[in-house]
């Protein structure tokens, strides 16, 4: 993505300044939903898509947490099914 309004380039973005973005984005979310006109919400929407893809980019071999896998969402419905007498 291009430069624009919302800030520099992902791409351009040293490490530190990315999750910083990334951590103001997501703190910013629900408010910008909630109350944001529609135009807001689309300009938001983008440049958290921006960033995120860049995250992604940079660490594809990132750590994931078995419990946020589709697995281990499975496996907690799962556990909160069964019954507490183990039926």
């Amino acid at each position: 993505m291009a430069e624009h309004d919302g800030g520099p380039s992902a791409r351009k973005l040293e490490e530190g300044r990315l999750l910083k973005e990334l951590e103001a984005i997501h703190r910013t979310r629900h408010e910008t939903l909630l109350h944001g006109s529609d135009d807001a919400l689309v300009t938001h929407t983008q440049r958290m898509n921006e960033l995120e893809h860049e995250y992604v980019r940079r660490h594809p071999q990132r750590a994931q947490t078995p419990g946020r896998t589709r697995s281990g969402a499975r496996a907690r419905a799962s556990a909160a099914e069964e019954k507490p007498d183990g039926t």
